[in-house]
């Protein structure tokens, strides 16, 4: 399938979700519409921010939840409720990393590690390190989960992004970065001061 015909189907999606019409005005101009519909709720029920991050069952190893429309801000074309890199995990060169995709919406999301400029792309391109996407990112998925793990290799910016095509430049992704320096993993959400994993 061509980049334009995904292209065309999010469109198309996004448009049936939010009950608006070709002709009509963007969803920005209504805040009664939001990204909330169509949600498949039990996936997600009992998360909290607490879940975000936490330190895994093996010394230097993370445990990660990233929720695709966890809110409805940015279309739901978020994770965790952030998107456009407002949250940041910031994980230990070497460390273990276990992702818990979930995408409770019928639109598709997926998620993938990505060196930070490659959200500026359509398509963000291939992970950053071995395993670190759910299956078929530039499809993605509805309305089920996926869990993957990596190795956070290479110190650097990076970004958890959707691999869906045009997801990531319309704001789809947070900050992930790798530090040679870091002694623990931790996540700063919005303006709040960073939190450690426990």
């Amino acid at each position: 399938m061509s980049i334009f015909t995904y292209y065309f189907l999010t469109i198309l999606a996004l448009q049936s979700f939010l009950g608006r019409g070709l002709a009509q005005e963007p969803a920005a101009h209504d805040p009664s519409i939001h990204a909330g519909a169509g949600l498949k709720k039990e996936l997600i029920a009992g998360i909290t921010e607490a879940d975000f991050l936490k330190l895994g069952d093996a010394p230097k190893s993370v445990k990660l939840t990233l929720v695709a429309a966890f809110t409805p801000a940015n279309y739901g074309m978020n994770f965790n409720g952030y998107s456009h890199g407002k949250a940041t995990y910031i994980i230990p060169a070497g460390w273990s990393v276990e992702v818990t995709f979930i995408n409770p919406s019928p639109v598709p999301h997926s998620a993938i590690v990505v060196e930070r400029e490659m959200i500026r792309k359509v398509q963000v391109g291939e992970p950053a390190f071995k395993g670190a996407s759910t299956p078929k990112p530039v499809t993605g998925m509805s309305t089920s989960k996926a869990v993957f793990s990596f190795v956070a290799g290479e110190p650097g910016d990076y970004a958890f992004a959707c691999g869906f095509p045009t997801h990531a430049t319309a704001g789809h992704w947070v900050a992930l970065q790798i530090s040679a320096e870091a002694k623990a993993a931790s996540l700063k959400l919005g303006d709040a001061p960073a939190v450690e994993a426990k």
